[in-house]
């Protein structure tokens, strides 16, 4: 018998009050249930997420306070959607920057795969900061070496679909990093698993409403403080992955 798929979104959203409109009806073409995870916004974003959730069909506002980060809001998104009976999230951001068009595509890569996580493999433009290239690249390094392995060629981007079950297992059983560190922890940690994983090229472009979060000291010394996390992870399960990699 094939595993019952049921899919819907989970977008983090923090004061992307102008962007957020537009993500909102792409998952809802695609025909998903949109949960709309508010990470401690400013009160004109709450504002526009309680009018969307009124307005559309199948979408939710969950509102968080204080700020915790992208982590804990999507971790918060998983265990709601879990407890409504899905089985699969959409992870996507909701200041506009990844490629809208491409959801169908990767609903069905998911559809096909149950068990995978599906991952973009993004394609940017010339509006990507040259810093934010090159510290990609260290970044990517990194992964490769505390995975062995170079089965995942991008570790940072947030277009994915994740298999619930062992997502809410996961986060059950180990801490995950609240902030942007949590794109790169859980894909790692999910790999550690023998979660499959599978890959989907997407446009990527810088954001729609032109804001970001991402602060380049303090972010950057957390994904410092996570990689040596991931090393220490690494050492410790070092048998199983040669292992792995032998097999």
């Amino acid at each position: 018998m094939s595993e019952r798929f049921a899919p819907c979104a989970v977008i983090p959203v923090y004061n992307h009050e102008h962007a957020v409109a537009r993500v909102v009806a792409a998952v809802r073409s695609a025909g998903l249930a949109c949960l709309l995870v508010d990470d401690g916004s400013s009160p004109a974003c709450a504002h526009e997420l309680e009018r969307l959730a009124a307005v559309t069909p199948e979408t939710e506002h969950l509102r968080l306070e204080p700020n915790r980060g992208k982590g804990h809001a999507m971790i918060v998104g998983f265990r709601a959607a879990a407890a409504r009976g899905y089985t699969h999230a959409l992870q996507i951001d909701a200041d506009g920057q990844h490629a809208l068009g491409d959801i169908p595509r990767v609903v069905e890569e998911a559809r096909a795969h149950p068990e995978a996580l599906i991952c973009g493999r993004p394609i940017f433009d010339a509006s990507m900061p040259w810093v934010r290239r090159y510290g990609r690249y260290l970044t990517h390094a990194l992964v490769w070496l505390n995975t062995l392995s170079l089965r995942i060629p991008d570790s940072l981007c947030g277009f994915r679909i994740y298999p619930l079950r062992p997502v809410i297992r996961l986060a059950s059983e180990e801490h995950i990093g609240s902030r942007m560190e949590f794109d790169v922890e859980i894909l790692v940690r999910l790999y550690w698993r023998r979660v499959p994983l599978r890959w989907i090229d997407t446009r990527v472009t810088y954001p729609l409403d032109g804001v970001s979060h991402f602060r380049m000291l303090r972010d950057n010394l957390r994904m410092v403080a996570l990689q040596l996390r991931l090393l220490l992870g690494m050492l410790l399960r070092l048998p199983r992955l040669l292992w792995d990699k032998l097999a």
